[in-house]
């Protein structure tokens, strides 16, 4: 695909994005129709078929796109903090969006979506966490690292869901806070076994 179609592809992508966003600020997801997202767009539903299988898979490229890729960008040690914390403004702005989605899907579906995306980059901040105060070559015998990942995983993805929910009544800030205090010291209290 050329740099042109690829351009026009990623514009068509983006406005079924946008309509899903208008149509899921008025409506359940399972009550959107896939010719009201083309009519909103002014394009065909072949269209629609040629980048995604349905609307869920439109709903997972918007949020892969949107939120996920907020994390990617600012993985690390230092700077996973600071895509967090831009996550969690984007669920702030689209916060009727995602309780749309949340609610549609379900929360077993929308947790399992937000866990294997970001399964990698807590991994790689554990890792760098323990490569920066030096203990990274035997973190791996005193903490396992695939099972902390996991507990950090599922329990940022049920805090955000909380937090979404309105159960949480925190400030970003303040839980990305609370986060990197528990993920610190359970790094340093690693070091300090060993």
């Amino acid at each position: 695909m050329d740099s042109k179609n690829s351009s026009v592809s990623e514009q068509t992508k983006q406005q079924l994005a946008a309509a899903l966003k208008t149509l899921m600020a008025q409506k359940p997801m399972d009550k959107i129709t896939i010719s009201e997202l083309t009519a909103h767009c002014k394009i065909r539903r072949q269209s629609f078929y040629y980048h995604f299988e349905d609307i869920y898979d439109l709903l997972r490229w918007m949020i892969q796109s949107e939120a996920i890729s907020l994390l990617e960008q600012q993985e690390g040690a230092l700077l996973w903090k600071e895509g967090l914390l831009q996550l969690f403004r984007y669920l702030e702005e689209n916060r009727a969006v995602c309780l749309c989605a949340l609610k549609s899907l379900g929360r077993d579906h929308l947790r399992r979506f937000f866990e294997a995306d970001i399964y990698a980059i807590i991994h790689r901040t554990i890792e760098q966490f323990g490569e920066s105060i030096g203990i990274r070559s035997r973190l791996d015998s005193f903490v396992d690292v695939e099972m902390l990942t996991h507990f950090y995983v599922v329990a940022l993805a049920g805090m955000t869901e909380s937090w979404l929910l309105g159960e949480i009544d925190r400030t970003p800030e303040e839980l990305i806070q609370f986060v990197d205090t528990i993920l610190n010291d359970q790094v340093n209290g690693a070091a300090a076994r060993v």
